[in-house]
């Protein structure tokens, strides 16, 4: 009898092997060959999983943003439903933070992904904004919840935003050791502290983008 074959495993399998080759040697190194080296399967195989090298990248980024999402999915689950806005927010942005190998090794990759869209390496910025436009909605609903520090409702998405790029920035000092795993999640905290904080009074500035 013919051994059934779990597709989605492989296919997990090949992705997880693009993370490592990335993580040691940059997109730049990923082949079919380096990727099928790695995984310990012959080249062919990739290619029937995965026709062209874009193909397992943009799996590949998918599979990291599932991981992150499935971890913030089993903190929430050990969480009481009267688990703060503000719980939950710093929740998701401590889980985009590299404080342990695993989530370093997401960063790397994700910077990876970044730097490529940057340079017009085959990967463009919305070849990968599902997830990050996911996160903008859920910080931003529970910005809303929170109340959000007496600020206009349609403020919550902007306030996500910046909350996002600031994390990501974070992330990213990180690696190189910029910053400590301590400072990381003390400038978590602080961030929702002034995201947080009530609003000053001060008339927010309504110019249309790009006018002095």
């Amino acid at each position: 009898m013919p051994r059934l074959v779990d597709h989605e495993a492989r296919r997990r399998e090949i992705t997880d092997a693009v993370r490592r080759v990335i993580v040691s040697g940059g997109l730049a190194a990923v082949t079919f060959q380096t990727v099928a080296a790695e995984a310990g399967i012959s080249v062919r195989l990739v290619q029937y999983y995965f026709g062209t090298k874009k193909e397992f990248l943009l799996a590949t980024h998918q599979s990291v943003m599932y991981d992150a999402g499935t971890r913030f999915a089993q903190r929430m689950a050990t969480h009481s439903g009267d688990t703060s806005p503000r719980q939950i927010i710093r929740m998701v942005l401590t889980e985009l933070l590299p404080l342990d190998e695993q989530r370093r090794q997401e960063a790397i990759v994700l910077g990876a992904f970044n730097t490529a869209a940057i340079a017009g390496q085959g990967i463009t910025a919305d070849e990968t904004l599902t997830a990050p436009r996911a996160l903008v909605a859920i910080i931003a609903d529970q910005l809303g919840k929170a109340g959000h520090a007496g600020r206009p409702p349609e403020h919550a998405e902007l306030d996500a935003e910046l909350v996002l790029a600031t994390i990501a920035g974070i992330a990213q000092g990180m690696l190189p050791g910029h910053y400590t795993a301590q400072t990381a999640v003390e400038l978590v905290d602080r961030l929702l502290d002034l995201t947080l904080a009530p609003a000053s009074g001060i008339e927010p500035d309504t110019r249309a983008p790009g006018t002095t």
